[in-house]
């Protein structure tokens, strides 16, 4: 009796195993699927919101009527932590500030035009960031994720080793699975150099992100951002008395005579309002993989100093440089074109993946159908479910629960998944 007792416990131990195995391998392919899409963030920004004004550019006057009028519209709210002003770029051409409440597109002359209303396009990087999650234990998971990617992309090198020399060998298709692993074998070599860079820049952004929380908590008070400040500079002495909007316009005019080759893609005001308030630009620059480079004014407009992204240390280089990496945001349509067809076949790995890892299971004499349900279910209801997120965005406008319609059909495809695999086994 001990013995039938223990070979049950083993059994479900062991299915246990695997149900957790499928829930991490559905959580790595949602993040390499909305990754794949989210390449496009820019682009998907203008189709949901056609109507937004768009310009090449705009002019240092325009954009320092455009904060002032924002400003003006925060009386009566909690005072802004940070102003954001996003200055048209090649893949955006929009004026857009942002605040700490609220965020509005202007037009060429400053004046606010309109609330911008880019929720489902911001469910999207959110979804692929932390999985709707609180955003610490999000994007945890989605750090060890990358980790995971990393290792399965180098462990499957060394177990395979003909794997480059058989890089265009197709075998035949067979109920053996030989032919979907073929295809799976044959994607990871070709994509090779993209998913370790991905794998390795997505660990690092997401674990980079926990290690600062832990060191803050344990040697800073809580205060992340002194965590960071070696690498991204620090916020400045705060002084909340009352003062007036920064000269924005002033600092604006400074990078144009002074750095005309950097382009310009961010003001940022910190604690504006107050007398403790400063002004950082952010300009990309040529054919490097930096996001940009911080420049520095004081309330003025007055330049003060450069954070050292582009040519201070090794290691603040890197990390500036892995966003790039990762999101694709280098070298225009091109490169973006590219890296959603790179994540398109990262996505099928993890999809063949897991399939092969059942086929190999029901080989062995492990059958276990109702996985192979649930993993359908995941495979086919999660582009299903963010075309829906699009949808419900369409009839319902910038307020659908996103998060909630969308994990709402994964659940609904996997009961439909399950309940379909026992009836077909009911009738046989």
């Amino acid at each position: 009796m001990s013995r039938v007792i223990e070979s049950g416990t083993v059994k479900k131990a062991l299915s246990a195993h695997a149900a957790i195995g499928l829930l991490a391998g559905a959580l790595l392919y949602i993040v390499s699927l909305t990754g794949t899409v989210a390449v496009f963030y820019e682009e998907l920004q203008r189709i949901e919101q056609p109507g937004a004004p768009e310009m090449a550019a705009i002019a240092p006057d325009a954009v320092q009527r455009g904060v002032e009028a924002v400003l003006a519209s925060e009386n009566g709210k909690p005072r802004t932590t940070h102003l954001y002003v996003h200055l048209p770029t090649a893949d955006l051409p929009r004026a857009t500030i942002t605040t700490d409440t609220q965020a509005f597109h202007l037009d060429s002359t400053g004046a606010i035009a309109e609330p911008e209303e880019i929720a489902w396009s911001d469910f999207l990087v959110a979804l692929h960031y932390t999985l709707n999650l609180p955003a610490i234990v999000g994007i945890t998971i989605v750090g060890i994720l990358g980790v995971m990617l990393l290792t399965l992309a180098l462990s499957g090198v060394i177990a395979h080793p003909r794997i480059f020399r058989d890089a265009f060998r197709l075998r035949a298709r067979n109920d053996s699975g030989v032919g979907l692993a073929d295809w799976h074998n044959r994607l990871s070599v070709w994509t090779l150099p993209f998913s370790v860079a991905i794998a390795l820049t997505g660990a690092m952004i997401g674990l980079a992100t926990v290690t600062a929380y832990a060191i803050a908590s344990s040697s800073y008070d809580g205060d992340v951002e002194a965590v960071y400040a070696p690498v991204f500079g620090g916020e400045g002495k705060p002084d909340a008395a009352p003062a007036p909007a920064p000269d924005v316009a002033a600092a604006l005019a400074y990078m144009a005579r002074h750095y005309p080759d950097v382009s310009i893609t961010y003001a940022t005001l910190h604690d504006p309002m107050t007398r403790g308030q400063h002004v950082q630009i952010v300009g990309e620059h040529e054919r490097r993989l930096i996001f940009g480079e911080y420049y520095g004014f004081d309330s003025e407009g007055r330049f003060h100093e450069t954070v050292g992204l582009a040519d201070g240390k090794l290691g603040q280089q890197a990390a500036a440089s892995a966003y790039q990496m990762h999101f694709g945001t280098f070298g225009g349509l091109p490169v973006k074109l590219a890296y959603f067809v790179l994540g398109a076949a990262l996505t099928a790995i993890c999809a063949t993946g897991t399939y092969i890892w059942l086929g190999k299971r029901r080989r062995r004499g492990i059958d276990e159908p109702t996985l192979r349900a649930l993993w359908h279910g995941v495979v086919i209801g999660t582009p299903v479910a963010l075309v829906m997120t699009f949808v419900a965005r369409i009839v319902f406008g910038n307020e659908a629960p996103f998060a909630i319609v969308f994990w709402s059909l994964i659940v609904m495809a996997e009961v439909i998944a399950v309940v379909a695999v026992r009836r077909q086994s009911a009738t046989r």
